[in-house]
């Protein structure tokens, strides 16, 4: 246990050092080391990926993976996560930041990570700037990647290896599933469960908008007075833009900026077949067959033309 969170804070530090020095990224990120640290398996028994509990916008991704692979072969497996470039969102100092990615996959046991000498040359400059690393030292078959610059990296790609039944009886020739999670942006709950400044605040109680002031920092300090003079002071973290003016009559539960989030977290399944070569090999087989019966049948037939037209002619 003492050994398996040394690697989990040591592949935590150099994922942000990492990202860091490597891309000069900006605090708005979205982070899937996040998951790393708090969930020891990061899919629930529901099917839901960890990251779906900070990032709780919901946008859409895609998965492309090949429907069948051969043992040994290398193959790719592509995670899309698209968003409009030209949206920014705030950053945790409540500056304007681009949007970076993150994602995650998870193939079936078995299924690996290719090594460099495996990788095309083609993958690699696609790959270029990316760094993927295992969830943790229990999964070798669970990846992350992010947080990158999303505007140059709305395509994640994973260069995987399939594995071989001959060399592993715990591997057989079935369908596998895969899971994969994308996201961009920043999410809106921290894993402490603190809400981040990425949410919509709400007045505590209904009443009159008496005052709002404005933080050395940015924030912004409401403060509401009720029918029987009670007074609240709500403060709305740096960078929101607020809905609401002095002078104001709200609600209890009426949101007090507009809504700033402007990323998201998606998921998706896909299925891949781990398919024997002694059952293509028999298909061709059979298909060879086949096509030889066909041109027998045709040169028969052809052959029996001949001789019915010969027998007319005599």
């Amino acid at each position: 246990m003492a050994t398996n969170k040394f690697f989990k804070s040591l592949l935590f530090a150099l994922t942000i050092a990492i990202t860091s020095f490597g891309f000069c990224v900006q605090e708005s990120s979205a982070y899937p080391v996040f998951a790393q640290q708090n969930y020891s398996n990061p899919r629930a028994a529901n099917g839901k990926l960890a990251c779906a509990n900070c990032h709780l916008n919901q946008k859409a991704i895609e998965v492309e993976a090949p429907q069948a692979v051969l043992p040994n072969s290398v193959f790719e497996v592509a995670i899309k996560v698209p968003y409009d470039v030209n949206k920014q969102q705030i950053g945790a100092n409540g500056k304007k930041a681009d949007l970076n990615v993150g994602g995650i996959l998870m193939l079936p046991k078995g299924f690996k990570l290719a090594a460099k000498s495996e990788i095309s040359k083609e993958v690699k400059e696609k790959n270029k700037g990316v760094y993927i690393s295992p969830y943790s030292t229990e999964f070798d078959n669970i990846f992350v990647v992010g947080p990158i610059a999303g505007k140059t990296h709305q395509e994640l790609i994973f260069p995987v290896v399939a594995p071989d039944p001959e060399k592993n009886s715990d591997i057989k020739y079935l369908s596998y599933p895969i899971y994969a999670g994308g996201n961009r942006g920043r999410g809106q709950v921290y894993p402490t469960g603190e809400k981040s400044n990425m949410n919509v605040f709400a007045a505590t109680q209904a009443g009159q908008i008496t005052e709002i002031t404005t933080a050395e920092k940015g924030e912004s300090n409401i403060v509401i007075v009720d029918s029987k003079g009670n007074k609240v002071s709500q403060v709305i973290p740096a960078g929101l833009s607020l809905m609401v003016k002095q002078g104001d009559t709200v609600k209890t539960d009426q949101p007090l900026n507009f809504d700033p989030n402007a990323g998201g977290f998606g998921q998706e399944e896909s299925e891949i077949v781990l398919q024997n070569p002694l059952r293509i090999f028999g298909y061709l087989a059979f298909c060879f067959c086949l096509l030889l019966t066909q041109i027998s049948l045709v040169l028969k037939k052809k052959q029996f033309e001949k001789v019915q037209a010969a027998e007319l002619n005599f």
